[in-house]
Formats: C-alpha cells, sequence, structure tokens
C-alpha cells in the first residue's frame, strides 16, 4: 500500500509543480496545493487525472477527486487558513471519483469553450449560499 501512496503523490505532484502550483501540505491520500492561476490548477489536475489512470496494485485503481477554488485565504507560515480553503474542501468532498469540480469565480476565470460544464448542487455548511460548483472535462 506504500508504494501505491507513493505512486500517487508522484502523479499529483509532477503536474502540480510542472504547472508552477505549489503542494502545501499531505492530507493521507491527499494533498493541498496553490497556483496563481486557476487555469494551471486546472492542467495539472486534468494530466495528474491521466497518471493516476495507469497506476494499479492489487486489482485496486486509485481515483481523483479534486475542487478548485479562488480567493483569499490568510496563510499561517506555510499554511492556508479560512473560509476559502473551507470552500475549497468542500468541492471535494462533493466530487465523485474522477471528477474535478470548480466554483464559480473559478469558472469565470477558465476558457470554458474547451470545457463540458455541469452544474453541480452545493450547500455544505462553512460555504455561502449563493457559491455554485460545476463539474468540469475537457470538451475534446
Amino acid at each position: 500500500m506504500l508504494e501505491l501512496l507513493r505512486d500517487v503523490g508522484v502523479a499529483l505532484e509532477q503536474p502540480i509543480s510542472d504547472r508552477g502550483g505549489r503542494v502545501v501540505k499531505r492530507l493521507g491520500d491527499g494533498l493541498m496545493a496553490v497556483f496563481i492561476d486557476p487555469g494551471d490548477a486546472l492542467a495539472a489536475l486534468f494530466d495528474a487525472r491521466e497518471r493516476m489512470a495507469e497506476l494499479e496494485l492489487d486489482g485496486y485503481r486509485p481515483r481523483l477527486r479534486a475542487g478548485i477554488h479562488v480567493g483569499r485565504p490568510r496563510k499561517l507560515g506555510g499554511d492556508y487558513l479560512g473560509v476559502d480553503v473551507n470552500v475549497a474542501a468542500r468541492l471535494v468532498e462533493r466530487a465523485k471519483a474522477d471528477e474535478i469540480v470548480v466554483s464559480d469565480g473559478v469558472l469565470e476565470g477558465l476558457d470554458t469553450d474547451a470545457l463540458r460544464v455541469r452544474r453541480r448542487r452545493l450547500r455544505a455548511k462553512g460555504t455561502p449560499k449563493d457559491l455554485a460548483a460545476y463539474a468540469v472535462e475537457p470538451s475534446g
């Protein structure tokens, strides 16, 4: 199992660093990363999902669930805190296997002509009532 966790880490972290992101912390089999541009974050996740699709250990294939949100979290040391971090975590919780869910603020900054976009329900404690969420996929 440690081998699989290591392979998942590589599949996730390489695309993040390739696109200018930075891993803030590892959370068991997941992680939190920051990017300057949400388009770079989405491209990294599409790449990571493809890399993870190639992984398997004893018949088990890990599946990516991810969320992207934009905002101004509070930085404390090397960590980030605040409502925007909570919103991102809630987006991840709402994502299905192999799904990437973005907030409306992220969607506004993306080239939606290159994406298939589906609205997702998001009613979660600690998130703004007017927050909209969308599952996104490459259109091609």
